[in-house]
C-alpha cells in the first residue's frame, strides 16, 4: 500500500491513542479472524506508546517506515519479540499510520477482489465472487473517520459532515467509495474495488466458463475488425474485467485513448494513453467530467477511443466519435440486457444531444454501434456473457440479433441468430 501523509500532527496522535493505546482487540496476524488479548497484545501496545512518544518529542511528524523499524527493534531485545513477530508488528504500525488500518492487509491479498466495510465492526471481503464476513474490526466509527479524512486529504479532496460521500482511486489503483452520516444509517460505510495487477487472458475466461471458444473468436475477430463494442451488464459483472481482455485484440501499431471518471482499466497494449476526470477541489473548482475528456480525445489522434463506462452526457460524444474515424471503439454501460442496453443508451444520448429528435438518436445508434455484449453475475459467484447481440436497421425498424445466447438451465451457450425488434 502506498504511502499517506497527514497532515495534521493532533490527527495523527489521536489516531495513534484511540485506535492503538486503548484498543481492546490488536491487530490481527494475516489469517486470522480473532485473537484474544494476551501477552502480545500487551507488548504490542507498549511499542505503540514508544512510536507515539517519538511522535511528540521530535514535533509531531509523521513517522515513516525507517522510522517505525528502530524504534522496534531498540525495544526488540528488552522484549525478547521474535522476527517473526516483530515484522508483524511493524507491518501493523505502518498499516495504521500510512494505509488503511485494520484493512491494509486485505489489500496484499490477491483472492480479495472487494472489500466492504459496513460501520466499524462489520467488514466483509469478496472472495471468487462470494462474500465473506470477516473478524477484522476497527475500535469505533471515528477510527474510520479518521482513516478515511488523511487518505481523502491527500488526494485534495474532501469528507465530512458538509460532503459525506467521496469516490476516488487509491494509489495502487483500487477504487474507494466511502459514505458517511447521515446519508448512511450505518454510520460511515466504505467499499473498496481492487484492481488486479495482471488482466485474464480470454483463455482464463474459457476456462472459467465465461464464454465459448466460438463467442471468443467472434469477439476476437469483431475488435480486430474495428467493429464498435457496447459491453452491458450490472455492477460487479465484469465488465472492465471484459475490456481489458478485448484490449489484446488490438494491432500494437494503433494508438488508444483510454477515459474513465475512476481509472481502472489496465489495457495490455504498447500505446494506451489513460485519462481520468477530475472532481472538484475544495474550493468547488478545478472539476474535468468525462464529457470534457472524449471532446478533448478528438483532438489527439487516437485510433480508437475507450470510454470505461458511459452514464450521461458524454454518451452523444462517444457515438459521434465512433462515427467519424474511431470506429473499434469500446465502451461499457449499465443494464440487464442488449435492448435495455440500447434504451438506456438513447435516453443517455438524448441528454447531450439537446433538440436531436429521438428517430435521428436511434439511427445514429444502430448505425454506430455493431455488437453488445451482455454479462451477468449468477449467485454461484460465476461471471457469465449470456448474449452476444448484433444491431440492425431494417424497413420494419431495429433488429437485435443475438448470435449467442447462455441457458442458465443448462449452463450451456447456443449459437445462433434469434430476432427481436425495439
Amino acid at each position: 500500500m502506498s504511502v499517506f501523509v497527514s497532515h495534521e500532527p493532533e490527527d495523527l496522535r489521536g489516531l495513534i491513542r484511540t485506535s492503538w493505546l486503548r484498543r481492546r482487540r490488536p491487530p490481527l496476524p494475516p489469517g486470522n479472524d480473532s485473537e484474544p488479548e494476551n501477552e502480545k497484545g500487551g507488548l504490542r501496545r507498549r511499542l505503540f506508546e514508544r512510536v507515539l512518544r517519538s511522535v511528540e518529542t521530535s514535533g509531531g511528524g509523521a513517522p515513516d517506515r525507517m522510522r517505525v523499524r528502530r524504534i522496534i527493534e531498540e525495544s526488540a531485545e528488552l522484549e525478547q519479540i521474535s522476527n517473526e513477530w516483530l515484522e508483524q508488528i511493524e507491518q501493523d504500525l505502518v498499516d495504521e499510520l500510512e494505509g488503511l488500518g485494520p484493512v491494509a492487509r486485505l489489500l496484499r491479498d490477491p483472492t480479495v477482489s472487494d472489500i466492504l466495510i459496513n460501520g466499524p465492526h462489520d467488514v466483509w471481503v469478496d472472495r471468487f465472487g462470494k462474500l465473506e464476513k470477516t473478524g477484522i474490526r476497527f475500535q469505533d466509527d471515528a477510527h474510520i473517520r479518521r482513516i478515511l479524512r488523511r487518505v481523502v486529504g491527500a488526494q485534495g479532496r474532501r469528507l465530512d459532515e458538509a460532503i459525506p460521500h467521496v469516490d476516488l482511486r487509491l494509489p495502487d489503483g483500487s477504487r474507494l467509495n466511502a459514505v458517511l452520516a447521515p446519508i448512511s444509517l450505518r454510520g460511515s460505510v466504505v467499499s473498496i474495488r481492487r484492481v488486479r495487477e495482471a488482466s485474464y487472458r480470454l483463455d482464463e475466461l474459457i476456462a472459467f466458463g465465461t464464454l465459448s471458444v466460438e463467442m471468443s473468436d467472434l469477439l476476437t475477430a469483431a475488435v480486430r475488425s474495428r467493429r464498435n463494442v457496447v459491453v452491458s451488464g450490472g455492477s460487479g459483472a465484469g465488465k472492465t474485467t471484459l475490456l481489458n481482455v478485448l484490449s489484446r485484440a488490438i494491432p500494437a501499431g494503433e494508438r488508444v485513448i483510454t477515459i474513465e471518471e475512476t481509472a481502472e482499466l489496465r489495457l495490455d497494449h504498447p500505446h494506451v494513453l489513460a485519462l481520468e476526470a477530475r472532481m472538484a477541489n475544495i474550493e468547488g473548482s478545478g472539476a474535468v467530467d468525462v464529457r470534457t475528456l472524449v471532446r478533448n480525445a478528438l483532438r489527439m489522434r487516437a485510433d480508437r477511443i475507450i470510454v470505461g463506462e458511459v452514464r450521461g452526457a458524454e454518451a452523444f460524444e462517444m457515438l459521434q466519435a465512433m462515427n467519424v474515424g474511431h470506429d473499434g471503439s469500446l465502451t461499457t454501460i449499465h443494464a440487464n440486457s442488449p435492448h435495455d442496453a440500447l434504451r438506456r443508451l438513447e435516453s443517455l444520448v438524448l441528454t447531450g444531444a439537446g433538440e436531436l429528435p429521438a428517430e435521428t438518436v436511434r439511427e445514429l445508434i444502430t448505425s454506430t454501434v455493431h455488437l453488445v455484449v451482455q454479462l451477468t453475475r449468477f449467485p454461484d459467484g460465476g461471471r457469465r456473457i449470456t448474449s452476444i447481440a448484433e444491431l440492425a436497421r431494417t424497413s420494419n425498424g431495429i433488429v437485435v440479433r443475438e448470435l449467442f445466447t447462455f441457458d442458465p438451465a443448462s449452463g450451456r451457450f447456443f449459437a445462433g441468430p434469434r430476432e427481436t425488434r425495439r
